[in-house]
């Protein structure tokens, strides 16, 4: 692994060196619900993670052997998202975190997140595939089941509940309203109850926002511009608390653009 993209921007703020990891980390992770590692090789991870060092953060997440998997899938999933800009780079690392996951499903089927994290980067992949064809490959059961098992793991969990929201509503888009019932259990109103669920337990976060004016978009097109707008507003006015949260408020303010 090597020649990664830095993080763009100034990083100062999202060093949470020594006890500020712990003490911040109920904040840091409301999205996720990952619980504090008592492995001092995961902590330095996650700092790596929250500063923007994401080779870092997935080096010492491998490190640590497979219980590091969280940590170096959503680096990866990260990274690939907002800073990797070769195509095919990109692909092969969402590929790699979703094959990291199944082994994390595998050894510890009962942690939320590798179920989660499976889902998010086959999520990834599918998009920069295209969704459609993302579904010819069966893919999108597979995204479905991860999803639906890490919020029976933790129902709390906000990012499962952002992700399947996108994932109803891009079913919905793709093959429609009678199919996407049909086959895929896809509703609009399943799609919508997921995105307010996300808001209600992440009320600042940045992505949920996003991600809800992109689902309202796939499911409403202009007919709810303005609200698909408002909510690209105030997640480029949120305040990040890590890189993470960084890059996905430069996203929204490039949207507005």
């Amino acid at each position: 692994m090597s020649g990664w993209n830095p993080f763009p921007y100034d990083a100062d703020a999202f060093n949470y060196e020594g006890d500020a990891l712990k003490k911040n980390w109920s904040d840091l992770h409301r999205g996720d619900c990952e619980p504090y590692p008592s492995d001092e090789t995961l902590q330095e991870a996650w700092r790596a993670f929250h500063r923007g060092d994401f080779e870092q953060a997935v080096a010492l997440g491998d490190e640590a052997g497979l219980e590091g998997h969280a940590v170096a899938n959503k680096a990866t999933g990260i990274y690939a998202t907002y800073l990797e800009d070769k195509p095919s780079r990109q692909t092969a690392l969402f590929q790699q975190a979703a094959a990291r996951a199944e082994s994390a499903i595998e050894a510890f089927p009962n942690d939320p997140n590798a179920h989660y994290f499976h889902a998010f980067n086959l999520g990834r992949y599918s998009q920069s595939i295209s969704v459609a064809k993302a579904l010819k490959q069966g893919i999108g059961g597979k995204i479905q089941k991860s999803l639906e098992r890490a919020l029976k793991l933790q129902p709390k969990h906000a990012e499962a509940c952002t992700a399947l929201g996108l994932y109803h509503a891009e079913i919905l888009d793709k093959v429609g309203k009678l199919i996407g019932s049909m086959t895929y259990g896809a509703s609009e109103s399943k799609s919508l109850r997921y995105f307010k669920k996300s808001l209600e337990l992440t009320p600042d976060s940045p992505i949920a926002r996003i991600e809800y004016a992109n689902g309202l978009y796939l499911l409403f097109g202009d007919d709810r511009y303005d609200e698909v707008s408002d909510l690209y507003i105030q997640a480029s006015e949120a305040k990040p608390l890590d890189a993470m949260e960084k890059l996905d408020v430069e996203a929204a303010i490039a949207e507005l653009e």
